[in-house]
Order: C-alpha cells, then structure tokens, then sequence
C-alpha cells in the first residue's frame, strides 16, 4: 500500500562531476541547496550579489555580473541608499553592504566581478526562481532586487507576465556559457497571500517550461517545487512559520537533484568525501590515543587519495591534532 505519491527524476545523460564548476543564483532556496553542494565539497558559488526573487532582477544581476567581469559596467551609485547606519543598493541584497558609501560601492563591485569570473566559468548555473512579483522603483522605473524595508509609496508592487518571465530567462540564458538548470523554489510567499502566491508560482513554471522548449539541450527543469508539494505533502516538513522547509526537507530533495544529475564516479566520491567530513566533525574519546593517532593518519592518507578536492579544513584538523598528540 502506498501512501505518498514520490516523484522520480530522470537521470541526466550529461552528469556532473567534480571537475565542474556550479553557481547558484536566486531565492533562499539556492543558498540551501549551495549549502548542501558546498558541504560535499563540490566547487560552488552561491548568489554573488545576495539573494535574489524575480525573474527581471535575476536577469539584471547576470547582465551585471558579465559586464563587470568583462569591465563594461559598475555599480549604479543612483541606487544606493543609508539604512540603519549602513549602505546598501536596490540592486542588491542587504547581505551585500558597507559602512560607508565607498566602501559599499568596492564591495558590490568585487562581488559582480567575482561572479561574474565564476558564472563565465561555470558548467553548470542553478537559477532559482521565487516569485513572479517584483517591485518597480518609481523614480528610476527600474524593478529592484530589493525594497529595504523602505516606504511602499516608494514602489509599485507588479506581477510579472508569463512572456515577460520568459524574456528575463532567456536574457539571463544568452550571457551564460555552461548548461542551465532551473527550478521554482517550494518557498512560499505569504506576505503576497495564498492567492497571490499560487499565482506567481504558477506564472514562472508555465514560462520556464517555455523557455526549456526553445532549447534543444543545455537548458532544463529540476522539479524541487513539486517535489515539495506533491511527494512531501505534509507540515511536518515545514518550518515553524509554515513557510520555508526544514533542512531534512531540503536534504530530501538535494537527494533527488544528486540521484539524477551525479556521475557514478562522483557519487562515489561523495561518499568518500562524506565520510572524511563526519569523520573531522567526531570528536574522539580520547584523542591522545593511539587508536585515535592512527584514525587520524587513515583520514589524512583518505585525503591525499581525493587530492582534486579541497579537503584543506579538513586535513588541517587531523594534522593539527596530529601535532598535537605527538
């Protein structure tokens, strides 16, 4: 008898290995899964400029971030705004400040070059996608990454049409090299309310499903929202505020992204990786053991083995306590 309905996801015939460079860019719910890549040491880079919702300002910060790299645009000073003793720009995430005007404008810069330096170089970019309702500046008419928390006269709330989804995505899939994976985030947006909210998810499934259409290959769909509705149906795999999913949601569906999209040697690898980092997070009984010494060595030996993968945190702790004991 069955009693969830799971969803099983084809496996790509171009899987990734360790030897690809991936970036992450758009909602929360691309950090999450940045996270999960990351902590299996996988070479990745999440959000440059900070989190990012909409469709138009995920476009704008690819624009960005290959122009600045390529040495043709900068950081529009118009856009930066004083909040709470520090500055900060419409164009980007609050994550992305300074305490000083200048100091903000080097540190956002860096940022577009910098991403712009790893998404040229990437072979595969996961764009998440939040909502299909953005927030136009009404001075500049230019819709924004972020509103600040500032006063909402400021702005016009706009829900973004299907083919205008469609044109930000393919703007954002032009000045990207490597293949391109989307995803709706299963984060839902109840300051939009439920309606609205259903809405806009269901805007930016319908034009990411066009837009992987005009392609032949290189652009894709992973299905992390349906998964997330439709295989893990439950409350229980929310957070307390009913909005985002836990982390045992979240590994749920790296699970599936990992299935599908890693190679057989990269999966093993994983495996290999996983232990070694579990291994560095144990704390011994008695470390200055001799069982412990050479539980230390073995991981330090495991690491030279999967020398094509930063383990450097790692060896040093075992070195260190190496050092330590002897």
């Amino acid at each position: 008898m069955k009693f969830r309905t799971e969803i099983e996801v084809a496996p790509w015939q171009k899987p990734i290995d360790y030897t690809d460079k991936i970036t992450c860019i758009g909602s929360c719910f691309a950090t999450n899964i940045a996270e999960r890549l990351r902590r299996h040491k996988f070479n990745v880079v999440a959000s440059p400029t900070g989190i990012l919702f909409n469709p138009a300002s995920i476009a704008q910060a690819v624009e960005m971030m290959t122009d600045s790299y390529e040495g043709r645009c900068v950081v529009d000073r118009d856009m930066m705004i004083k909040l709470d003793g520090r500055y900060v720009n419409y164009d980007f995430h609050s994550a992305v400040s300074g305490a000083t005007a200048e100091e903000a404008m080097q540190l956002m810069q860096r940022a577009l070059v910098e991403g712009g330096h790893h998404l040229l170089g990437s072979d595969l970019v996961i764009i998440t996608l939040g909502t299909a309702w953005c927030y136009v500046h009404r001075d500049s008419q230019r819709v924004v990454a972020n509103c600040h928390k500032q006063p909402s006269a400021l702005f016009e709330r706009r829900l973004m049409s299907v083919a205008e989804v469609v044109e930000a995505l393919q703007r954002a899939i032009e000045r990207i090299n490597g293949r391109v994976l989307f995803t709706v985030s299963p984060v839902r947006h109840m300051g939009e309310g439920m309606e609205d909210n259903s809405l806009s998810k269901a805007i930016l499934r319908v034009a990411v499903n066009e837009v992987c259409a005009m392609y032949d290959s290189g652009v894709d769909y992973f299905p992390a929202y349906e998964i997330m509705l439709d295989d893990l149906r439950d409350y229980r795999f929310y957070e307390p505020d009913m909005v985002h999913p836990t982390g045992q949601a979240v590994d749920y569906i790296t699970e599936k992204f990992f299935d599908a999209a890693l190679s057989t040697t990269a999966r093993s690898t994983m495996q290999r990786i996983s232990k070694v980092v579990a291994a560095a997070e144990h704390r011994a009984f008695n470390p200055s053991g001799e069982g412990y010494k050479n539980f230390c060595r073995a991981q330090l030996k495991e690491i030279a083995a999967l020398e094509y993968v930063d383990l450097s945190k790692e060896k040093e702790f075992f070195e260190c306590m190496l050092g330590i004991n002897e």
